[in-house]
């Protein structure tokens, strides 16, 4: 934060310099490089990204070690709480949604559940930009799954087979071609649909985040400068935006699983269409 300037004895309102922090808060989330450059190096969503896998390794290694440790009797809050998330996936964005084929894409949609969801909540860390912070991220996981599901279907049907799944059975010419091209739009809309919902999600929450740190500490700032009654004041309001930070802070990591659970049920929903017969 750069310093208040006291102008004849008073203290300068807070929210004058608002516009100016907001600026240099938006500007924050460009990609920065690092190590390198932007054309060769490690920008600090890739670190963070990095990072987030190696947190999620550890978890994963550090549950298996403990839960062969349990027995058939998982014990303690971290191995029933991995175990739960394992079995949602299975149970729920899994068996419930692919039918007989799910143990076959059980390691994809797990390993995007985990993934997503680990990066998430780097991201709600101060200081981190975790790499579903950036759009180039989030575009690779969205390109990740279309690419899936589309060779799940062509697997399934074939190639020429699944191009003409595209229009459903039972609609004369010429409507199937219309509606063939519309599903064909369809489709390769779910891929930018994919990258941009997650990637505008944590956008904004980081957005929002930022900027109540940003006012809490502008109207304590001026008390660090000098002890007068308008500067205790404004002290006193920081606490109000501390607050509603804090509460900010958990609607974020609720955002967080809610964002890794729908990108990888839509993911699981696009998988269990590309099987479908009929379709």
């Amino acid at each position: 934060m750069r310093p208040f300037v006291r102008e004849k004895g008073t203290v300068v309102n807070p929210l004058d310099k608002l516009p100016e922090e907001m600026d240099h808060l938006v500007n924050s989330f460009s990609s920065t490089p690092v190590v390198g450059d932007l054309n060769a190096g490690i920008t600090q969503y890739s670190f963070w990204m990095f990072v987030a896998i190696v947190i999620l390794l550890a978890v994963i290694f550090t549950f298996k070690k403990k839960q062969a440790e349990s027995g058939l009797v998982p014990k303690g809050r971290f191995v029933n709480g991995v175990e739960f998330l394992v079995e949602y996936c299975r149970d729920d964005l899994c068996k419930a949604l692919l039918g007989d084929t799910w143990r076959e894409h059980f390691p994809f949609i797990a390993s995007m559940f985990f993934f997503i969801l680990i990066n998430n909540i780097v991201g709600i860390i101060p200081g981190c930009k975790p790499g579903t912070g950036c759009i180039g991220t989030t575009a690779a996981l969205a390109l990740v799954s279309f690419v899936y599901f589309i060779v799940v279907g062509m697997k399934r049907k074939g190639v020429i087979g699944y191009i003409k799944s595209l229009a459903p059975d039972g609609v004369a010419f010429p409507m199937n071609a219309l509606v063939w091209v519309i599903e064909l739009f369809s489709t390769f809309l779910r891929l930018v649909t994919l990258a941009v919902r997650l990637f505008c999600n944590l956008f904004a929450g980081h957005v929002v985040m930022g900027t109540f740190a940003i006012l809490a500490s502008l109207f304590f700032e001026p008390l660090m400068q000098g002890f007068t009654v308008q500067a205790l004041g404004q002290a006193g309001a920081s606490i109000f935006w501390v607050a509603i930070l804090l509460v900010i802070y958990a609607v974020e990591l609720l955002v967080a699983a809610i964002q890794a659970y729908v990108f990888t049920l839509l993911s699981a929903v696009y998988i269990q269409l590309a099987e479908a017969e009929g379709h």
